[in-house]
């Protein structure tokens, strides 16, 4: 960890990192409910208050954030690490959230898509149609013993369409589009999967709509007891993929393959983002011990569609 910086501290389970044009980073906190910016000088201070569990975020066309929101866990606390385990008590469904950075106003986009429920949105990635993808984790109910199927959703920021396109995958959770926004990139959690698609179109990839027929192709699983989280792509097009377990990020090549793998000290590492003129500043969530931190990295990020 000698190579990471803290720069915050204090945070809920957070995750979602967007890197600005001022130094700050915008973070979700799942646990909190709320949308906050880290300064530079690591104070903090409130973007929204979106209640539920707001998870995976991006700037849209219009310049506002677009908040997955999961609707909620439940934690666990001990040792000074929270994780999540199972659903909230008082969770009602999942949710596309839009918020506007200036006065904190949160408007839901979407509650659900014309040919599926929304679960447990997760994270996202916009294109160049001022469309974007997300994942919906689902969610598991240890009281009841069971685990949502879910898959990929397309919808457009205008509010005119959200659909479900990949059906079914397992508890999918990182997501991310390549240089040339042709690949589709999608990590499953509990089987600690890395899959490609390919985008034949805004909201389309290859194949049909389920994972056999969309010709998924699978490029990277790590061994051992791992589970992967959310994702961020480099300008070389290799995918950084926040691995829970082994503590870090594995960087794994866009045709499969790992090409390193970046140690972090905290099990819930769960995002990766990047900002700084020349995109070489990573900024990752430590989501258990709720920390953000950064350090230079050995190659730039990709600059995502509305970004800055």
């Amino acid at each position: 960890m000698s190579d990471w910086q803290i720069m915050t501290t204090g945070l809920r389970f957070p995750e979602g990192p967007v890197a600005c044009a001022d130094g700050s980073v915008i973070v979700t906190e799942i646990e909190a409910g709320r949308i906050t910016r880290c300064l530079p000088d690591g104070s903090k201070a409130l973007v929204a208050d979106v209640g539920g569990g707001p998870n995976g975020l991006a700037f849209g066309p219009d310049g506002k954030l677009y908040v997955c929101n999961n609707g909620g866990f439940h934690y666990i606390e001990s040792n000074g690490m929270l994780a999540p385990h199972g659903t909230a008590p008082d969770w009602i469904g999942g949710s596309i959230q839009r918020v506007d950075v200036m006065t904190g106003a949160v408007e839901t986009l979407y509650s659900e898509a014309s040919n599926a429920p929304l679960r447990g949105p997760n994270d996202i990635v916009f294109d160049t149609h001022d469309g974007f993808w997300f994942t919906d984790h689902g969610k598991t109910f240890y009281d009841k013993r069971s685990r949502d199927v879910t898959g990929v959703f397309y919808a457009k920021a205008d509010g005119s369409e959200c659909r479900e396109v990949i059906f079914p995958m397992e508890n999918p959770n990182g997501i991310g589009l390549s240089p040339d926004g042709k690949t589709l990139f999608v990590a499953e959690t509990y089987t600690c999967k890395l899959y490609a698609f390919d985008v034949t179109g805004p909201g389309q990839v290859g194949g049909g709509e389920s994972l056999t027929a969309s010709g998924a192709k699978f490029l990277y699983s790590p061994e051992g007891y791992r589970w992967f989280d959310s994702l961020g792509v480099e300008a070389s097009g290799n995918v950084c993929v926040a691995t829970i377990g082994q503590s870090g990020i594995s960087v794994v090549a866009p045709g499969g393959g790992l090409v390193e793998f970046v140690a972090t000290e905290d099990v819930f590492t769960t995002n990766i983002c990047w900002g700084g003129a020349d995109m070489r500043t990573a900024y990752v969530t430590l989501s258990g011990t709720g920390r953000l931190a950064k350090r230079e990295w050995a190659r730039p990020g990709l600059e995502l569609a509305h970004e800055g």
